[in-house]
């Protein structure tokens, strides 16, 4: 399965380098749909991703509209991750796609109400206790990214340890 992390609008640029070396882990696209809170070339953005980036496929949109005309929701398997969303995250069924594109906001607003209204039915959350506002956008992106490698039986991902043998 291809996996695609869609970040519209990030913010902090430690999140964003971040979900770009877990990306570069489970060898998913990450698509960067400006404008950024920061310069990509920013030495935190660098830092957090490490010595990762030459391992990663990144594109750029100049805004969300080119993005979904180029990758249109009606036509793809889109997922808009929110915590006002339908359904939890590990309910859809990832298994059944080859490619899978996933959504995250920015930090401060989330995804914009009139994407999310429109595609409701393709809204997924991650569950937590009432009255918190929301996860770090790094985490949720992992822990999202995850369950659907997880789901397509973490297919090309080293599972067993090279350090280890069973002897």
């Amino acid at each position: 399965m291809k996996l695609n992390i869609v970040m519209v609008e990030p913010e902090i640029p430690q999140n964003t380098g971040n979900i770009a070396r877990t990306c570069a882990a489970l060898g998913a696209k990450l698509h960067l749909v400006y404008p950024l809170g920061f310069s990509i070339d920013e030495k935190q953005v660098k830092r957090a991703g490490l010595d990762y980036w030459d391992k990663l496929e990144i594109e750029e949109y100049m805004d969300l509209d080119e993005f979904l005309e180029k990758h249109k929701p009606e036509e793809t398997n889109m997922y808009f991750s929110t915590t006002k969303g339908k359904h939890v995250y590990s309910d859809v069924d990832y298994s059944k796609f080859d490619e899978v594109y996933l959504l995250f906001g920015k930090e401060t607003k989330g995804l914009p109400e009139p994407l999310l209204m429109k595609y409701i039915s393709n809204t997924i959350r991650i569950p937590m206790r009432d009255g918190l506002r929301s996860l770090n956008l790094s985490n949720s992106v992992a822990i999202v990214a995850y369950d659907v490698a997880r789901q397509a039986g973490f297919d090309n991902l080293l599972q067993i340890s090279p350090y280890f043998d069973d002897k």
